[in-house]
């Protein structure tokens, strides 16, 4: 038997009685996850230990590239994951969160041949503006990490800007309900990046310092200062 496969039968005896009460606890109540994480389904990259979280904590979409199709573009897990966070669980934080060494970034930076993967190769369409605009904006000379790693953050960027067409989120960002959060792990340093949406750039998550937020809880409601005037 697979070692990882065989260690499921601990679950029982040795995880669950450490943390029976707080299992009991969301197995009546129900859950309320404090944020909606999209992430890359690299092996690598684990959303509740990066965060230190807790079962019930977190809500999780993981996929390859952390891609988010635009809404109507293509229904699927992403699109039904996005709507139930927000709509029945109340979702106020949503996070798009890359990393380094991307096998699906490293296709996209590469012109990797996928035509038999493909479903990955229509899959990756999805990331096709990062593509586009790290072929055209950043110098050609770049080095292949260097490449691969503005591939990776221009696409968190990219994914964000898709999850605004989704009507569910549009909505409570424009209420003030839902912030969005780009973020990047380096996983050779062991560091997270943040994505300021003042800037447009991404900087180390130190503790003590203020965070980067792509788009911060606030009311956005376009009409709504005409509105005001006019009923001066």
């Amino acid at each position: 038997m697979n070692e990882l496969i065989g260690r499921v039968f601990s679950f029982e005896t040795k995880v669950f009685p450490n943390e029976s009460t707080l299992y009991n606890q969301l197995a009546s109540h129900g859950q309320s996850p404090k944020a909606l994480m999209i992430s890359c389904a690299d092996s690598r990259i684990v959303p509740e230990h990066i965060m230190q979280a807790q079962p019930g904590d977190l809500f999780v979409c993981r996929n390859a590239g952390n891609i988010v199709p635009p809404h109507d573009s293509q229904l699927g897990g992403v699109t039904a994951t996005v709507e139930y966070a927000v709509m029945v669980l109340g979702v106020r934080d949503i996070i798009v969160c890359g990393h380094s060494d991307c096998g699906a970034m490293k296709a996209l930076a590469t012109d990797a041949d996928l035509t038999g993967m493909p479903n990955v190769a229509a899959w990756l369409r999805h990331s096709h503006a990062a593509q586009k605009l790290c072929r055209e904006s950043y110098p050609a000379d770049l080095d292949a990490a260097e490449k691969l790693r503005n591939m990776a953050l221009e696409n968190v960027v990219v994914q964000l800007s898709h999850l605004r067409t989704h009507p569910s989120v549009a909505s409570g960002i424009a209420r003030g309900e839902i912030a969005l959060h780009g973020w990047y792990v380096d996983i050779h340093a062991g560091q997270v990046l943040g994505l300021d949406g003042e800037t447009g750039r991404f900087s180390v998550l130190r503790e003590g310092q203020k965070l980067p937020v792509a788009l911060p809880h606030g009311r956005r409601l376009a009409g709504e200062s005409l509105i005001a005037q006019a009923a001066e």
